[in-house]
């Protein structure tokens, strides 16, 4: 058996969807948020049983339970990038996930964690995952907390036998509604056009880049939990170690404006707008994974480009009376 934490979030739940199309049902569930007070991620999925985050290390420590876990697969940290809180980042996205690190060495089990993207800060240092993450500077207390793991992770002589930190891009999809201002911009375009026939994008304020022309890594929900299921089902394969999750070729923001409306079937509007003044200067113009070590490895390519992804998202779930997996 092996336990999904976060499972009543984004990718938590979306890589639960992953295992029950696998065939895989025998799951023990763990979030901070109980599946009642987000009923629609979970209403669909099979799984053993739900404990609560604060109870998980109780649950742990009964033997009779303890030794039915299989690995661990931990998505369920603060993902919130705007949380000022350092000592709050620091007990639930460096403490909590070091407690399970050492449960995974101990009882020798394979461990995937989430790091972020956000460990490179202003990118100024590039976006390269086999490179020393000291040299990074996060820009916010986030993605300090998830450097902070991903350096105490590098540095630790006692290991889970296989572990994996996954530095997750701009990922997108079904199951992300409840992220509010963290959702994708693919959520946000979808909503403003509904009700509003047009989408509001950051113009830009660099000479550089035409508005519209800033680049992000776009990566499609479905890719990672595909990935993620390759490195559950053959972990001895794979050199432990820290991994980009991102499609690996930047895009613009004007591409992923002309695909949400084209899915919707409306013209295309954009309402130029402002970067506000004071995150102006940490904005970025520019994310691109670089991911040969994955494909070294011998992971699948991705298989969702924006195109292909936008149009899954948005005819399959968003335009959907159910849009969740």
């Amino acid at each position: 058996m092996w336990i999904v934490t976060g499972a009543t979030g984004f990718i938590g739940s979306a890589m639960v969807w992953e295992f029950n199309q696998r065939g895989i049902n025998d799951l023990l569930l763990s979030d901070h948020v109980p599946p009642s007070a987000r009923p629609d991620l979970l209403a669909k999925r099979k799984y053993s049983d739900f404990v609560p985050a604060a109870e998980l290390f109780d649950y742990l420590a009964d033997p009779s339970q303890a030794y039915t876990v299989d690995g661990i697969i931990h998505m369920g940290a603060c993902s919130t990038t705007t949380e000022m809180d350092v000592e709050y980042l620091k007990k639930n996205n460096v403490e909590y996930t070091q407690k399970l690190w050492d449960f995974c060495t101990r009882k020798k089990k394979p461990f995937i964690y989430a790091s972020s993207a956000a460990t490179y800060g202003d990118g100024a240092k590039g976006f390269d995952d086999a490179s020393d993450p000291a040299q990074f500077k996060p820009l916010n207390p986030y993605g300090w907390s998830k450097l902070n793991f991903d350096i105490w992770a590098l540095q630790q002589k006692e290991t889970p036998p296989h572990w994996f930190g996954l530095r997750f891009f701009n990922v997108y999809g079904p199951n992300e509604y409840h992220k509010d201002a963290q959702a994708s911009v693919v959520y946000k375009a979808f909503q403003q056009i509904k009700d509003s026939g047009q989408l509001r994008l950051f113009r830009s304020h660099n000479p550089d880049y035409k508005d519209g022309e800033q680049l992000r890594d776009f990566v499609y929900v479905k890719d990672i939990t595909r990935w993620m299921f390759e490195l559950y089902e053959k972990p001895a394969k794979v050199s432990s170690g820290i991994y980009n999750m991102g499609f690996g070729q930047a895009r613009p923001w004007l591409d992923l404006a002309k695909n949400v409306f084209a899915g919707m079937d409306r013209p295309l509007n954009i309402d130029w707008i402002d970067v506000p003044e004071n995150i102006r200067n940490q904005y970025q113009y520019f994310t691109e994974a670089k991911m040969d070590r994955l494909f070294t490895e011998g992971l699948s390519k991705p298989q969702w480009p924006l195109e292909k992804g936008i149009a899954d998202y948005v005819g399959q779930y968003l335009k959907k009376p159910d849009p969740t997996l």
